[in-house]
This record gives C-alpha cells, structure tokens and sequence, in this order.
C-alpha cells in the first residue's frame, strides 16, 4: 500500500470561529475513499488553539495564551475526529509529536514503530504538534513544517497540503488577476523561501512560505508534495483517486506531469 500524510490547516476546519463540521465530515469521508484506493493515510491535523478558544476566548497573541487553548482544545478536537470516524466505522487516534523527536533517530524509530503498528491496524493516526509544550512551533511555524518531517522519517511517498490556498501561483492571485497557477514545481528559489509569511486566518501562523519551506525539504529528501484546497476536494480527490493532475501544484524533482 502507498503511504500519504495528509496535511490539513486551521482555517479549512475553523469557520466563524467553531470547528467546522461539514468540512470535517468531507475530510474524514476523503480519508475513507483514500483507503478504499489502497493508501495508507496519516493524518496532520491543525485546530487545537481554535478549538480550545471556543470554550475559553483568551488572547491568541500571548504564548501561554495559546499554550492553554491547545490544552483546552487538543481533546475536544481529537473527540470531534473521533465522532466523525464512527460514522465510517473507522477507528482513529491521537499521536502528539515535538520537534525534538526528529533530533534523534531513536526517537525516530520507536514514533514510526507506533505509526506502523497503528496502520497495520487499520487505524487512522491523527498528528499534531504537541503545542502545550512547544513554544517555538507556536510562535515561528504551523504544521506545515511537521506534516513534511512526518512524510519524511515515517516513510510516506507523498506529503498532501490541504490548504485555503488551491495552488501555487506565479504571483500572488488575490492581488493579480492575471496570476497562473504552476502546476509542478521541481525547483523552489531561494528569494521565494524568504518571502514573509501571510497567513489568512487570526489562528493559522504559517503562510504559502511555510508550504514552499515542506515543499523544499521534501524535494530535497527525494519525496514530493501536493498543495490543493481544502474546501473543495475535487482536485485532491482527482489526483490521488483517479490519478489525473487537474487542478493544485505537484511539488516534485522530476519533471512529468499526469494528463489535465
């Protein structure tokens, strides 16, 4: 079976400042039709801040602040997932990961131990920072930079970035009408990795920087990645399910691209 760690980020399951069941539900049913196609799918799920926040509304812009939200929010998100995954009679689980187990390769080993086990289960991992702990994931990057040391050291072909960004554009497409969607990058410059960061939600921390940074690291590894919306799942679904590139950007080293 191909492994694929899916990335999905706050502003796709937050809407008006609450989880986002549909969207959820949309996702969870993805996930389904993905096994269902033979993949073995790890899931890398934003939302804990803004779920903790819809119980307790402190200020996001403080580090303990959002310490506390992700305490709050950790559970009753991994309880939302857990609600949705009965409906397809999945069973999912919690995986909390710091930067630091990526530091030392027995940390490594014994965390992709846990992965294989709970895949060859059947079950679906849902990974997240453990952001109670973390202050520099909170305050420098999302989980864009997580879900690509995932896809790496756990042995995924394909990192899948599920975004409120569809694609990666020549130029920047809420500023210029005339922005065209790159369809495969299998180069990233440099000048293009030091842009600054511009996330679209108050909860998100990352931006397209944070994606292009996965993006380069997992090229670099021999891997690739894929950046599509995740409000509407046509392109993801087009690409993964029936192998047809029509929509999102193919982060990859080689240069070949499936018929649009």
């Amino acid at each position: 079976m191909e492994r694929v760690v899916l990335k999905v980020g706050t502003h796709i399951l937050t809407e008006n400042g609450v989880i986002a069941k549909r969207r959820m539900l949309a996702l969870v049913d993805l996930i389904v039709q993905l096994r269902e196609a033979s993949y073995e799918v790890v899931l890398v799920s934003s939302g804990a801040v803004a779920a903790g926040y819809t119980k307790l509304p402190l200020d996001r812009k403080s580090v303990a602040n959002r310490q506390a939200l992700a305490a709050i929010g950790q559970p009753l998100l991994l309880k939302m997932y857990q609600e949705t995954f009965d409906f397809f009679d999945v069973i999912c689980s919690q995986v909390l990961l710091s930067a630091d187990v990526f530091g030392f390769q027995e940390h490594i080993d014994h965390a992709k131990a846990a992965i294989d086990t709970l895949l060859i289960n059947g079950v679906v991992p849902i990974i997240n920072e453990n952001d109670t702990v973390s202050i520099e994931e909170l305050v420098f990057g999302d989980n864009d930079r997580l879900s690509a040391h995932v896809a790496h050291y756990f042995d995924a072909k394909l990192l899948v970035i599920l975004s409120d960004i569809d694609a990666y554009y020549d130029k920047d497409p809420h500023r210029y009408e005339d922005a065209k969607r790159r369809a495969v990058v299998t180069a990233i410059l440099p000048q293009e990795l030091e842009a600054e960061h511009s996330p679209n939600n108050p909860f998100a921390t990352g931006g397209i920087v944070t994606k292009l940074l996965a993006a380069d690291f997992l090229m670099k590894q021999g891997r690739e990645m894929f950046l599509a919306s995740g409000f509407d799942l046509f392109d993801v679904k087009s690409f993964l399910v029936e192998r047809v590139h029509r929509g999102g950007t193919l982060f990859c080293k080689k240069s070949y691209l499936a018929s649009e």
